[in-house]
């Protein structure tokens, strides 16, 4: 007899989301920023604390970072464009993107009441 896997835990895997350190690092810079740009320069400080990554490739990983995060409708990207490629040089956090981050820091939406 084969039995059903449980429905709640179908509901939890459905909700999940996987990101990366730098990717969780970004969403919560962007969501402290409240609602404004903010220009990638500052997410290379990420890597000042961890420094395994050599310097001439972390640009590349915090830019594949970035696109996955757009992709994934987390985040607008403003740049400027050539007939080949995107150039992103700053982001802004969607309203999923602020909700996935609430997710993350494990905090509950404010119901407005009346």
């Amino acid at each position: 007899m084969l039995r059903e896997p449980h429905h709640d835990k179908l509901c939890v895997a459905k909700n999940y989301m996987r990101l990366s350190q730098l990717q969780k690092y970004i969403l919560l810079k962007c969501y402290y920023r409240k609602n404004s740009r903010l220009k990638r320069d500052k997410f290379i400080e990420f890597y000042k604390n961890n420094s395994k990554a050599k310097k001439y490739l972390q640009q590349k990983i915090i830019t594949g970072s970035i696109e996955t995060l757009i992709n994934k409708e987390l985040l607008i990207g403003y740049g400027r464009r050539t007939p080949h490629k995107w150039f992103i040089e700053e982001v802004k956090l969607t309203a999923k993107g602020f909700t996935q981050t609430q997710k993350l820091l494990g905090e509950q939406k404010k119901l407005p009441l009346k």
